[in-house]
């Protein structure tokens, strides 16, 4: 959530942010070992207690769910975004302006996510007519490392994980608890790096008031 708050009030700071927070889906993700009907109606739950408290737009931050967020969507009848589709999206501008096959490079410290992701990226690059590849890096014990406070751990492994993509042409980075190194790891990289926060309130602006956050 800091990272979501950091990105609003940089972007688009006049819109009137509220948290909904089920921190057990990602462990109940991992035991079940597939979004299953439970965890979909969870989905759609948050989103329908949004709406009812007269949100406009819905902005989803765990970026393992995309098949449950997808029928959240068409249930609350709402602008709904998942974590990285709009990341994906700014990813895939990068690679079309490119005259072969683009390389995307993207780092995950929730391994659980990047099936959704890999399925999300090559179906969005085949309804726009692009060829893309996807390399993948988790950095192993990241997100454990973040969980217990230790921060600086958990950013030299990332960004060591993002160091072994260099031959990518842009970089995500997959998770929002990533978002504060992405100008580090342009800087280390020389690459453009992506965060999700950032794609994610231009793209949700521009759905609610056709405009793009500046």
């Amino acid at each position: 959530m800091p990272a979501v708050k950091e990105a609003f009030s940089r972007l688009w700071p006049e819109a009137r942010l509220m948290n909904l927070l089920d921190d057990s889906l990602s462990p109940d993700l991992v035991e079940a070992g597939e979004i299953n009907a439970s965890l979909t109606e969870r989905f759609c739950d948050l989103a329908l207690y949004a709406k009812r408290t007269s949100a406009d737009g819905i902005l989803y931050t765990c970026s393992a769910f995309g098949p449950a967020i997808d029928v959240a969507r068409g249930v609350v009848g709402l602008p709904v975004l998942k974590p990285n589709e709009a990341m994906f999206e700014a990813a895939l501008d990068v690679c079309a302006a490119l005259r072969r096959p683009g390389r995307v490079g993207l780092v995950s410290t929730f391994a659980a996510s990047v099936p959704s992701m890999r399925d999300e990226l090559f179906s969005v690059a085949e309804s726009r007519g692009l060829a893309v590849s996807l390399s993948v890096e988790c950095p192993q014990g990241a997100l454990e490392a973040l969980g217990r406070g230790d921060a600086r751990t958990h950013d030299l492994l990332v960004s060591a994980a993002a160091n072994k993509l260099l031959s990518c042409d842009v970089l995500m980075l997959g998770q929002f608890s990533m978002a504060h190194l992405r100008g580090r790891i342009a800087e280390e990289t020389s690459l453009a790096v992506l965060s999700s926060p950032d794609s994610a309130v231009h793209m949700l602006k521009q759905a609610i008031l056709g405009q793009p956050a500046t």
